[in-house]
């Protein structure tokens, strides 16, 4: 492998040889590469060892383990692909692990972040994206001692709030004198920019389109360059907690927040995929009428704001995300269509309406074609801070199954619970394309879905 292919924080990530080490970065920056590069030199490579890799999900294990074979082939390593293996745990429990063997007798071992499948397991662990794993502490716990007969411990993630273990351990290192013996490594994206990055990415596309790397620039015209492209992912995050936490290394601060980070990792299920209307309508006609509950919530708006549409299925006391339109600058007619082909649904049994404004027109039209699974809500103070605590409540009692989405992600954090000069409580916020619309959409469903009447009066 020539010594500059890597750029220089993935080389310092893999020359470290600490029992412990840790690293905040920056997201899309390379480091689960050269990560799975160290992977199979510790797998394939006397002495080799078994590699456990924790991924945020089944789909990130499976790119691991793409990464590795890819390295085994280069490097010349004899690998064998086992593909998918189910491991049995406690209580008839199962993993999947994707498994690649090595003449040496060790494997590398990927999965998603269940902590079972590693108790009393031997060799070095990987836990790739640990603060967006749902129980970091007991993760933690049962990783740790799998590497105490001789393997290494290294731990990969961006920020996910302060009130991680991951930060936890961050600000142990940085402030209590790094009791546990870590070496840190943090890479904001200016780090890794100032260190190649742009440079590797323009090649990489470069080769995929086919075309001939570009001429060498100089010093000045490679430093615009940098300077455009930061410029160009600032613009286009959501808000400034997004370009901070995801791109500079700076952990979001809980306190001004009213949905704090863990209720929405702890309600997120990283393998859950939004339909399409058509999509949902084959999934439903495949099953009786009365055997599935649909919800659904409609924040409204016209010219300004997103109007959002927001489906869930509720299974027992829970309900999961099936399906989000997002309309922007719609007319009025395109907005009442989709409203109503949802509604004609037969396993849609309730909706509820945001009746303010254009609203109103929407809720009185749609009442008046589907008459009960109609709920028209006015947005004052009450209801908004009735639907706010409905949808809180129904997070911190894991009532609810989030799909993996920034832009949900950003609207749901973008809400503040805020005190006027009047004394009165608000609840307010704005992302980089709404006012949190899709945060009142779900509000609204989950309002929805537990059918019980607003303490304000009903429009209609």
């Amino acid at each position: 492998m020539r010594p500059l292919y890597f750029l220089p924080y993935q080389r310092a990530w893999r020359a470290d040889r600490s029992r412990l080490k840790i690293c905040e970065k920056s997201r899309q920056i390379g480091l689960s590469y050269v990560d799975s590069y160290d992977s199979v030199l510790k797998a394939a490579v006397t002495p080799a060892r078994d590699v456990w890799v924790m991924s945020r999900d089944e789909t990130q294990a499976k790119e691991y383990i793409r990464y590795c074979k890819r390295w085994a082939n280069i490097l010349e390593a004899a690998a064998s692909d086992f593909g998918e293996r189910v491991f049995r745990l406690r209580a008839g429990k199962a993993a999947r692990v994707q498994v690649l063997g090595f003449a040496s007798g060790a494997s590398i071992y990927a999965l998603s972040s269940n902590p079972d499948a590693i108790v009393g397991k031997t060799g070095h662990v990987k836990l790739d994206e640990f603060a967006l794993h749902k129980d970091q502490r007991t993760l933690y716990t049962v990783a740790k001692p799998v590497i105490q007969w001789g393997g290494t411990l290294s731990v990969i993630s961006t920020h996910r709030g302060i009130g991680t273990v991951f930060n936890e351990i961050i600000t142990d290192i940085r402030e209590q004198g790094n009791r546990m013996g870590w070496s840190l490594h943090t890479v904001p994206i200016q780090k890794a920019v100032a260190e190649g990055l742009v440079e590797k990415i323009q090649a990489a596309q470069a080769r995929r389109s086919g075309q001939a790397p570009g001429p060498e620039a100089g010093a000045a015209a490679d430093e615009e360059r940098r300077r455009a492209w930061l410029a160009r992912q600032r613009a286009e995050c959501l808000d400034e907690e997004q370009w901070l936490q995801e791109y500079c290394c700076v952990p979001a601060d809980e306190a001004s927040a009213f949905i704090a980070y863990d209720l929405i990792n702890a309600g997120t299920d990283p393998e859950l995929r939004l339909q399409t209307f058509d999509e949902l309508a084959q999934s439903l006609a495949a099953a009786p009428p009365l055997s599935r509950a649909l919800y659904l919530g409609v924040d409204v708006a016209r010219k300004h704001d997103l109007c959002v549409l927001d489906v869930g299925e509720k299974i027992g006391d829970v309900v999961w995300d099936r399906l989000r339109l997002e309309l922007a600058g719609r007319p009025f007619a395109e907005i009442e269509e989709e409203l109503y082909r949802l509604l004609r649904l037969p396993q849609l049994k309730r909706a509820c309406l945001d009746a303010t404004g254009l609203g109103l027109q929407l809720a009185e039209r749609a009442r008046e074609r589907f008459g009960w699974k109609i709920e028209p809500l006015t947005f004052t103070a009450r209801v908004k801070e009735d639907l706010a605590l409905g949808l809180k409540i129904d997070l911190e009692q894991r009532r609810l199954r989030l799909v993996e989405d920034e832009k949900l992600r950003a609207d749901l954090r973008g809400i503040r619970k805020e005190v006027t000069p009047s004394g009165n409580t608000r609840y307010a916020g704005e992302t980089g394309d709404s006012h949190c619309d899709r945060f009142w959409a779900k509000a609204l469903r989950q309002h929805a879905a537990r059918q019980k009447t607003c303490r304000a009066a009903l429009v209609g």
